[in-house]
């Protein structure tokens, strides 16, 4: 196989690859009733003048399945970090202690387990597009090469319609992991 079609292969492998760390990361900010740091990531501090992400500020826990602690790292910074958690509209009621801000995660409402589940299939949607578009850049890409031959042609195709099937499937196993973690009660 030429080195210009190689090129092509893995352009569309690297872009296919970046469809699928994109989606994890968004699943990672659905909760699915378990509280975790990452629930608070989007939480901006003005920390000094400037917005800062809460976990620059402060240690993040979750000690249960059910309550988020925030530490700051400096005491003067519980006021403005409280305000921040209710900025930031999650949907958390934070409580200040004196020396940590400790947030209980509610259960989630069936209502709102269906809402996130549907999310998250929008999330899966969206990231089998970009896999869809890899492939379609790719197949532009090998039609464009005028010194190989036709059959080298079609099996380059077919390698990445292999590829695009491939990282669907990845897609949707993903997606069934994140809808069942979501709807589990």
């Amino acid at each position: 196989m030429n080195e210009e079609l190689q090129f092509i292969l893995d352009t569309a492998k690297e872009a296919m690859d970046a469809a699928l760390k994109h989606l994890e990361k968004q699943f990672v900010n659905i909760r699915a009733g378990k509280a975790s740091p990452a629930m608070l990531g989007s939480v901006m501090v003005d920390y000094y003048g400037s917005q800062t992400p809460l976990g620059q500020v402060a240690n993040v826990n979750t000690p249960d399945g059910r309550t988020i602690t925030v530490a700051p790292w400096e005491k003067s910074m519980l006021q403005e970090i409280e305000r921040a958690i209710m900025i930031a509209n999650l949907g958390f009621n934070p409580m200040n202690n004196g020396e940590t801000i400790i947030i209980n995660v509610p259960p989630l409402t069936e209502e709102r387990r269906r809402n996130l589940a549907k999310q998250a299939k929008a999330e899966a949607e969206d990231a089998k597009i970009g896999i869809r578009n890899a492939r379609k850049d790719a197949n532009n890409e090998i039609k464009k090469l005028e010194e190989i031959s036709e059959d080298l042609q079609k099996n380059a195709e077919v390698d990445v319609q292999e590829m695009t099937d491939n990282y669907v499937k990845k897609v949707d196993a993903i997606f069934l992991v994140k809808e069942k973690e979501i709807m589990t009660v």
